[in-house]
């Protein structure tokens, strides 16, 4: 296969390549994991059977999906004031969460005979999904890049976030009012970890949504970090590794359809459902300073808005005009009108996902 882009792509990568890379590191990676846990690979316990089998099962589900997507004239409005060459990608169907996520949760759920752990995990991933879904529909009812109002969306966000708590409080893991720190120090909160809980909910699914904005980026960003969480919380919540396994399977398998140059896009239907993923895994098994490791990327896309708001209203004149500290936030949009490619930067995001996710993986 030949890699090699013409000069204006500016990389030396096709988007195939590099998915084709993400894809053989992480089946790699699960059957180095499964092995030295003494897993057998192809057990349902396990990272990699599952991991594998969403992966071909979304990928091949995309090859229909996709095209019904097209006819249903779901394309993709672009924001006007976004990175020009994004004006291209317009009338791309969106809202492709639709088909791989639940593919992913339905699969785990199964895989792990129905664990309550993951049905509630599976349950407000669906949920959030069901945020982004109706944000998107909005979208395109209105033609516009505005779905539902923030307030409006917001509110449901808390309400599927209150659910899964007073789900936590009422479950086995009511224990948990605690963040457990590295060396085995813990930061106790006490009734305060509920509110917090709930916040992290929120921030993870909202951060995530914010780096899904160039193709491929969110979708192989995510896949890492769920695989890297799924292997940490295996020895002590094997259920919730089949979920993360799966889910990374499902964002792994959609890649083979976003990928540069993307036939489809998640949407928020996609992007808010996994960041609830993250957080509630990592919420239900006290992996939450691992999870703000993992999502490094996420953490500083979504600190590269604040700044540009809040630069922008500080510096704002009597003319009600202020100053950008980017050219255009979030980050990755800032590198692309510095003169990244899309493929430059999802490829150095990729790496950097993972070496956030060795260097917590080597902490076990």
């Amino acid at each position: 296969m030949d890699a090699k882009l013409s000069p204006q792509r500016g990389s030396n990568i096709s988007g195939i390549g590099l998915v084709s890379v993400l894809g053989v590191g992480l089946s790699a990676s699960a059957i180095i994991l499964d092995g030295l846990a003494l897993r057998m690979p192809w057990q349902g316990y396990s990272l990699t059977l599952p991991f594998l089998f969403c992966a071909v099962a979304t990928a091949a589900i995309g090859f229909w999906a996709v095209p019904l997507l097209q006819m249903l004239k779901t394309g993709q409005v672009i924001r006007e004031d976004g990175p020009k060459a994004h004006l291209k990608k317009a009338g791309t169907p969106t809202m492709g969460g639709i088909f791989f996520v639940p593919v992913a949760a339905i699969a785990a759920c199964v895989w792990s005979n129905f664990s309550s752990e993951v049905i509630a995990v599976s349950a407000l991933t669906l949920g959030f999904g069901f945020v982004g879904w109706i944000d998107d529909w909005q979208v395109l009812v209105r033609k516009s890049n505005k779905g539902i109002s923030p307030r409006m969306k917001l509110a449901l966000q808390i309400a599927f976030a209150t659910a899964f708590c007073i789900w936590l409080i009422v479950s086995q893991s009511s224990s948990i009012t605690s963040i457990a720190l590295p060396l085995g120090f813990s930061l106790p909160l006490g009734l305060l970890f509920w509110p917090f809980a709930g916040f992290v909910l929120l921030a993870e699914s909202n951060a995530t949504n914010l780096t899904d904005g160039v193709d491929g980026l969110a979708g192989g960003t995510v896949a890492i970090a769920l695989f890297a969480l799924g292997a940490l919380v295996a020895p002590t919540h094997p259920g919730l590794m089949i979920f993360c396994a799966s889910m990374s399977g499902g964002c792994l398998g959609f890649l083979v359809h976003n990928r540069n140059p993307a036939r489809v896009f998640m949407g928020d239907t996609g992007s808010l459902a996994l960041g609830g993923a993250l957080a509630s895994v990592a919420l239900l098994s006290n992996s939450l300073f691992a999870l703000f490791i993992l999502s490094g990327i996420f953490f500083v896309e979504t600190i590269s808005v604040m700044l540009q708001v809040g630069y922008y209203k500080a510096t704002k004149g009597a003319d009600g005009k202020g100053k950008r500290l980017f050219k255009m936030a979030p980050l990755h949009h800032h590198l692309e009108l510095s003169g990244w490619s899309e493929l430059q930067v999802v490829a150095s995001f990729y790496i950097i996902a993972a070496m956030l996710a060795t260097v917590i993986l080597m902490s076990v």
